[in-house]
């Protein structure tokens, strides 16, 4: 079972939330023997387009391989203004050439995996993120399993604010470590072999 995490922070250096998550999240999935990989999108060229292919230097069909290839998916973003990061907008829409291909009457490629989604934020806005991203999965064949979701909306992720990677790690272990394995069931339950 291959699991990918299409990481959308907008940080390429420094402390991530969304990163720091995710990669707990990763360290739950080795827990339950599925095989993970983390691609922050940030560090890779993904050129704006609607196709899988936007021209030279482009790296999002080295991306599109890995998502073809995994059995899991899964959206992590933080909350910018109430939506979900724009790296993570630049994923929906390169997918989109997927979806043309549905339009035109072909089985989605996507057809048969499942889908996760993990949110930071400090703030309320991750129902309107999930929404966008369950409806999304729908359009393109991803199945979003029952309670598929991690999300978590802390003081402690506020832009500007001082946590250290401890004391986030510390929070997601103490509060959330139950939701992700939850989270990680219903992925594997809903998986197909």
């Amino acid at each position: 079972m291959k699991a990918l995490i299409l990481l959308g922070t907008l940080k390429t250096l420094g402390l991530s939330n969304t990163q720091t998550l995710s990669e707990f999240f990763q360290d739950k999935l080795r827990s339950h023997d599925v095989d993970s990989e983390v691609i922050k999108l940030v560090d890779h060229k993904i050129l704006p387009g609607t196709y899988s292919y936007m021209g030279d230097g482009d790296e999002w069909p080295l991306v599109l391989d890995k998502v073809l290839d995994a059995d899991i998916i899964v959206f992590a973003t933080p909350i910018w203004w109430g939506n979900h990061s724009s790296e993570i907008q630049k994923v929906i829409e390169r997918l989109d050439h997927l979806h043309d291909e549905i339009l035109e009457g072909r089985t989605s490629r996507l057809a048969g995996k499942v889908g996760g989604i993990i949110v930071t934020g400090d703030s309320d806005g991750a129902q309107h993120v999930i929404a966008n991203f369950a409806n999304f999965f729908n359009a393109v064949g991803i199945t979003l399993p029952p309670f598929a979701s991690l999300s978590v909306l802390s003081e402690l992720q506020k832009k500007g604010t001082k946590t250290t990677e401890a004391e986030l790690l510390e929070l997601y272990e103490k509060q959330y470590a139950s939701t992700a394995d939850t989270m990680i069931k219903q992925l594997l339950a809903y998986s197909k072999p």
